[in-house]
């Protein structure tokens, strides 16, 4: 339990920087061209995007955790990228089948996704053992 909460709070904590980077920084150019879009950043809800990161971090982790043997580096790392490949596809192509949004912002949640599932892969894979220590459940 101590590895997971460990991992949950590396993963959350990773992900909000790097969702600031990606989408407050090197997609900031192409949110101003689709404006109309989105929530003005007053009425942004971001307590709830903090809240909906971090149960996703919990999920992320859980299955891993739980449900994945064995577990090493590199099967962390292939668990980030398979399910960054499937959370990517479906947000970035996705959306962009049903939404006016660029192909810019399309192929970069697709990377986003990829990028940052792979990041917490390695930090599961690093952080939660499949032999825990001190009895503790993994």
């Amino acid at each position: 339990m101590k590895q997971a909460s460990l991992a949950v709070i590396a993963v959350f904590i990773t992900w909000i920087v790097l969702d600031f980077l990606v989408h407050g920084v090197l997609l900031a150019s192409s949110y101003q061209d689709s404006a109309e879009l989105w929530r003005s950043p007053d009425d942004m809800k971001l307590g709830l995007l903090y809240l909906v990161t971090l149960v996703a971090a919990i999920c992320f982790v859980s299955v891993y955790a739980w449900l994945i043997q064995p577990k090493s580096l590199a099967v962390g790392l292939a668990y980030g990228l398979i399910t960054g490949l499937g959370g990517g596809l479906a947000a970035g192509i996705g959306s962009y089948a049903v939404m006016p949004i660029t192909t810019t912002l399309a192929a970069g949640w697709l990377a986003e996704y990829l990028f940052e599932a792979a990041v917490a892969g390695l930090l599961v894979g690093s952080i939660v053992s499949s032999h825990p220590s001190r009895g503790e459940p993994a």
